[in-house]
């Protein structure tokens, strides 16, 4: 996660080195149809990927960073398990700081291209550790997750899209390159952005992106449908007995050129650097004044720096996100 951004819509300060053309779906706020139960996804699978992401940092310097091997060989590995299973991918190329960096989008076919739902996370790290809880949790979570979507063959009624962004740490070049480069008839088939940026923060909290500003914060709600967003994963935590709690839309994650645009979003988040206050270890346990994620942007940020359990529970709301917005044929 970037450590400060301010939302902003003002001009990216990148050159383009390739471009990115693809199908969308609709401007209409996002509508829950009736779908097909979502599945449980596999917590071992997901600390596999884990796993993978560890390694090749280990073999790379010690790092995932944006203009580095061992960002790209992420992705590499990304990208081959999601052609293996049948995605349509596609890599989006940009250049930052004279580095070339790298999106990867990956869209499973069928469905409304009209109306596109997307789940997204960042695959860079900070080059000063492997980023296993910011952001290989987030990318584990939404790559297994669309595993599961080819293994059961499913046939969502809205068009499916991930994506994997780089350079999120350098402030969110990816997704602003991505969100620009899109032609506006394509930009207004989004119907919904969902984000997942640290989803097992070894001090967890369960935040939801505040799409309706319920918090009162005067943040302001997130653009049509955010609200609709939040609530479906809202539904999710309080079918297993987790309560949440808002966080802004602050332009600190990959959200943020979504929101700009116009775009519904929503999400979930662990917490980074800020301390666990007495409400929230009452509510979810762990250690009051200690941050949420004590390794944040650190050498320690390693796969002993993730919390089971929020990553289970994390990875699951995807799924169901993803399988209650998307609907089911």
């Amino acid at each position: 996660m970037l450590k400060r951004v301010a939302a902003t819509t003002a001009a990216l300060a990148l050159s383009v080195t390739g471009a990115l053309v693809i199908g969308g779906s609709a401007s209409a706020a996002p509508t829950s149809s009736t779908s097909a139960a979502a599945p449980d996804i596999s917590l071992e699978n997901v600390q596999g990927h884990l796993n993978e992401f560890q390694q090749i940092a280990e073999q790379n310097g010690g790092n995932r960073a944006h203009g580095s091997a061992g960002y790209k060989a992420s992705l590499d590995y990304v990208k081959g398990l999601l052609d293996d299973a049948g995605f349509k991918t596609q890599v989006q190329e940009f250049t930052s700081g004279g580095e070339t960096g790298y999106n990867l989008i990956a869209d499973w076919p069928g469905g409304n291209s009209d109306d596109v739902l997307m789940a997204g996370a960042h695959l860079d790290s900070v080059s000063r550790g492997a980023g296993i809880n910011d952001n290989a949790t987030g990318s584990a979570g939404i790559l297994e997750v669309a595993l599961e979507v080819a293994r059961s063959d499913h046939k969502p009624d809205k068009h499916l899209r991930f994506a994997w962004w780089g350079a999120e740490e350098l402030g969110l070049i990816g997704s602003k390159h991505y969100v620009s480069e899109l032609p506006e008839a394509e930009r207004t088939k989004i119907s919904g952005y969902y984000n997942f940026d640290m989803i097992g923060s070894p001090n967890a909290g369960y935040f939801l992106y505040d799409g309706d500003d319920s918090d009162g914060t005067g943040a302001g709600p997130g653009p049509d449908g955010s609200a609709e967003m939040e609530k479906v994963l809202e539904d999710y935590f309080g079918s297993i007995d987790v309560a949440t709690r808002g966080t802004d839309f602050d332009g600190r994650s990959d959200y943020g050129p979504f929101i700009q645009a116009g775009i519904a979003a929503g999400g979930t988040f662990t917490g980074a650097e800020g301390r666990k206050t007495a409400e929230e270890t009452e509510l979810w346990g762990g250690t009051e004044g200690e941050a949420y994620d004590p390794c944040y942007h650190s050498a320690c940020d390693d796969k002993a720096n993730v919390d089971t359990t929020a990553l289970d529970r994390n990875a699951d709301a995807i799924a169901y996100a993803m399988w209650t917005l998307g609907g089911s044929q």
